[in-house]
């Protein structure tokens, strides 16, 4: 059956949102010629947009012609103002941005053991409330958050998880409570897959792992495009991975004996001390990070080969059940070995594997999981304002 009236307008809105969105400021020629439609009917919906506060004349083209100038239209980027935060065990990081994702303001505030669970809740809301009003946000649309641990698949709250400061499930609550927003939660690594995939690394697969090292470990699941969660939301859980080479097994409780005991900060840190070799880290670097920078500038090649053995494990292990054909190496870990520690680990795999599993560096690193959680809440702002009726 063909599209009504106001289903047809709906879409052809939609389709010009998209268009102003990917390609900037367009005329309302340029926009007749990238849609297909008539000239009555991209004047009718450049009419509605504009009522409806969603685009607005941003300039003129400047040629000379009969008549006046064409006139050029562009989203209004202030019409919802976002924010994405990334939740880590000891720190909080927190940027604002507009509507098309242009950064306003970022912030930052270190939430160590000593703080009580109110207080670092309350430092934590705090500074997304005041790194709003820093970017000129009044009033936030959506929020984005990215935190380590289970997410619900049926109600999206993060759920309680051992090891976890008890201050990470309250902050969820507290935000919800305290801004006028829309606050979406997703575990950390998949919102770095979502942002590799988008802008990094994996910007040309439909399939791919992102084997996060960072603090810990982690696995994000990209299968045919979809990110995949699990019954429980437990989906790449692989610090929990029973591996050779670790003193134990874990448990339901902890992940030691893990591949985390292989390939977490910690245990990177105690192998590069075997290695002798050592490195202050930078302000707000993590030492292991810092560890692995110097390993790949200075071409230390034995402690790469450890590093690599260790982390070729948890590799193979998902190419072995999942043969995503791509694994990225996130996380600071990631990022500081690049290429040349995802070489070495591509060796190995494809030494241990018979599944062709190509192995590449993060161009993001930690600031993955910002950019994944941005991402998250301007797509939802987006569907929400550019949907009929808004």
């Amino acid at each position: 059956m063909p599209a009504s009236p106001s289903t047809a307008r709906a879409i052809n809105d939609r389709l010009a949102l998209r268009l102003l969105q990917s390609e900037g400021p367009l005329t309302a020629g340029q926009l007749k010629q990238l849609t297909g439609l008539s000239r009555p009917s991209v004047a009718d919906l450049v009419e509605r947009l504009q009522g409806a506060g969603l685009i607005a004349v941003v300039g003129e083209t400047g040629e000379r012609r009969r008549g006046p100038n064409a006139r050029v239209y562009g989203i209004v980027a202030d019409r919802a103002h976002l924010a994405a935060i990334d939740v880590r065990t000891e720190s909080v990081s927190v940027v604002v941005a507009d509507l098309l994702g242009e950064q306003l303001a970022e912030a930052s505030v270190p939430i160590g053991d000593g703080i009580g669970t109110g207080a670092a809740v309350e430092r934590a809301v705090a500074l997304v409330e005041h790194t709003a009003l820093a970017g000129g946000a009044s009033r936030l649309h959506t929020v984005g958050v990215g935190a380590p641990g289970l997410i619900d698949p049926a109600t999206g709250d993060l759920r309680d998880s051992a090891g976890l400061p008890a201050w990470h499930r309250r902050l969820v609550a507290a935000l919800t409570d305290r801004l006028p927003a829309r606050v979406l939660v997703e575990n950390e690594t998949n919102l770095a897959a979502r942002a590799e995939q988008r802008d990094g690394a994996a910007h040309d697969r439909d399939t791919f792992v992102l084997l996060w090292l960072g603090a810990g470990t982690g696995a994000a699941v990209v299968l045919d495009g979809t990110l995949r969660r699990g019954a429980s939301g437990g989906t790449g859980e692989i610090g929990f991975l029973p591996v050779p080479g670790t003193a134990g097994l874990p448990s339901a409780t902890a992940c030691d004996g893990g591949f985390h005991s292989l390939a977490g900060s910690a245990a990177v840190e105690d192998l590069a001390a075997d290695h002798g070799l050592k490195e202050p880290p930078a302000p707000h670097e993590l030492p292991a990070a810092a560890l692995v920078r110097r390993a790949v500038e200075e071409g230390h090649a034995a402690f790469l080969d450890a590093l690599a053995d260790r982390v070729a494990i948890g590799a193979a292990s998902v190419a072995a059940v999942l043969d995503p054909g791509c694994v990225v190496l996130g996380g600071e870990l990631g990022r500081a070995g690049g290429e040349v520690l995802a070489g070495r680990v591509g060796e190995r795999v494809a030494a241990m594997s018979p599944l062709r599993t190509e192995v590449r560096a993060s161009a993001l690193g930690g600031a993955a999981v910002l950019r994944g959680a941005l991402l998250t809440a301007r797509d939802a702002a987006q569907e929400e304002l550019f949907s009929p009726g808004a």
